[in-house]
């Protein structure tokens, strides 16, 4: 008996920690989506001024920040094996591989952009702009598919567990 309160504590513990990840995630997305929105707002991009450079260089910090804990919220435990429930796994299986792809494209987009010396690309910031911004759209919807799994299998667990306790 012993071992099953020590067993269900550390697994009601995981899926607290999970929960919090989850929240930072979209924390964290959230900032990157409004920095997004604030750099998109300056364009026609002419010429990178400085407050346009700096508003840059933080989206692209908060852009791979955001790309970073995606992979350590989300994607780490299915990488490494760690997630058991079949619901999770076949919706992971279906979106991870265009996750990963979007992943690329993002820290493409922060190489060439991040240490924005390269004055002559400005001209392909606005396009490099909206290609990204339909990548991380795609990224996001694909995410959320997974997030939707993973909370729901949490509540179903929880209101199994509430139904049995009070049989």
């Amino acid at each position: 008996m012993l071992g099953e309160e020590s067993s269900s504590g550390v697994h009601v513990e995981r899926r607290s920690q999970s929960h919090n990840l989850i929240r930072d995630l979209i924390h964290t997305r959230t900032s990157m989506l409004a920095l997004y929105s604030k750099l998109a707002a300056q364009k026609p991009f002419t010429e990178l001024d400085d407050p346009v450079l700096e508003l840059l260089e933080e989206f692209c910090e908060v852009l791979v920040d955001y790309t970073a804990q995606a992979h350590f919220s989300l994607y780490r435990f299915i990488e490494e094996k760690m997630e058991k429930r079949k619901s999770v796994l076949d919706i992971a299986d279906k979106v991870y591989p265009r996750i990963f792809d979007s992943t690329q494209l993002i820290v493409d987009f922060n190489d060439r952009y991040d240490d924005f010396s390269n004055t002559s690309l400005v001209q392909q910031l606005e396009n490099d702009l909206s290609k990204l911004g339909e990548v991380l759209a795609e990224r996001i919807d694909l995410e959320d598919q997974l997030i939707a799994v993973l909370t729901h299998s949490r509540r179903s667990n929880s209101d199994e567990a509430k139904t049995a306790l009070h049989s």
